[in-house]
């Protein structure tokens, strides 16, 4: 192969040899090249991105999924001054580089320009360049990166967990999941179940109510749910209550008629009847 080099002042982007020839899905460096050239302010949401590539949110999903994982994207929960959250990406020119925070120093005009630092974030997804009057801030729809629990082996994992996964995509065949994501959630499944909450309870939980279409991975809705553990069932009482003990039947040793009494005896209605006739 030869180069055909050809010097260009205008449109054009700097990307690291790190991430153009890195070894995997030729979809994830293709995504990460488009996104290195949007401009800061351009919604990089897995249904954006669906607009401007021919694959579908499987792939596209799976793409922004490594280049989170190899460092090159962030996503960030961050609270507008208006009190609500949204979710910004920011998208690393180099993998662990930090935010150039610092004012550079009045450039000499005379001089050669400097080269662009290559370690500073660009954040994707924020307000467009726009008079002050007309910004506004645009909401990334890709979910936010899992919790900061960490993943046991598979083998590792508590087997009821592990089954009580296994066997969702018997209710919802779309519910398939990967062995590296029945490891991620079989912690939180092992959690509900010491709380004393059946296989059936759990299945119910995860698989009601679902979307009709899933923009992601299931796995990435599952976690959510599984996200606060149930309240354990209160434990019973070793002594059951003493129930109150029945007064028995017994025949009246007059009229033979059945009543309750601690003690054989006349019903209320002979004796009763007996002492108005005696003072009569």
């Amino acid at each position: 192969m030869i180069h055909v080099r050809t010097r260009l002042t205008a449109d054009f982007t700097v990307i690291s040899n790190a991430l153009a020839q890195r070894r995997g899905s030729a979809v994830t460096v293709g995504v990460a090249a488009y996104i290195a050239s949007l401009p800061d302010g351009i919604p990089v949401t897995i249904p954006a991105l669906c607009k401007h590539f021919s694959e579908g949110e499987i792939l596209i999903s799976r793409a922004l999924r490594e280049l989170e994982e190899a460092g090159f994207l962030e996503r960030r929960r961050e609270r507008t001054p208006t009190g609500h959250v949204r979710t910004r990406t920011y998208f690393y020119d180099v993998p662990g580089g930090d935010p150039d925070t610092e004012p550079d120093p009045d450039p000499d005009p005379d001089g050669p320009p400097e080269p662009p630092k290559p370690c500073g974030p660009r954040r994707l997804g924020a307000a467009a360049v726009a008079p002050a009057s007309a910004r506004r801030e645009e909401t990334v729809a890709a979910p936010a990166p899992a919790g900061a629990e960490a993943t046991i082996p598979l083998a590792d994992a508590d087997p009821r967990a592990v089954a009580v996964l296994t066997a969702l995509r018997r209710v919802d065949p779309r519910l398939i999941l990967s062995g590296q994501e029945t490891a991620r959630l079989a912690p939180a499944v092992a959690r509900w179940l010491a709380a004393g909450l059946l296989p059936t309870h759990i299945t119910d939980h995860l698989t009601a109510r679902l979307p009709d279409r899933f923009l992601t991975r299931p796995v990435g809705i599952l976690a959510y749910r599984l996200k606060e553990t149930p309240l354990p069932v209160p434990a019973r009482s070793a002594e059951p209550a003493a129930r109150p003990m029945a007064v028995p039947l017994r025949n009246c040793d007059g009229c033979d008629r059945a009543f309750r009494s601690p003690e054989p005896g006349r019903c209320r209605g002979c004796r009763t009847g007996g002492r108005l006739r005696a003072a009569g």
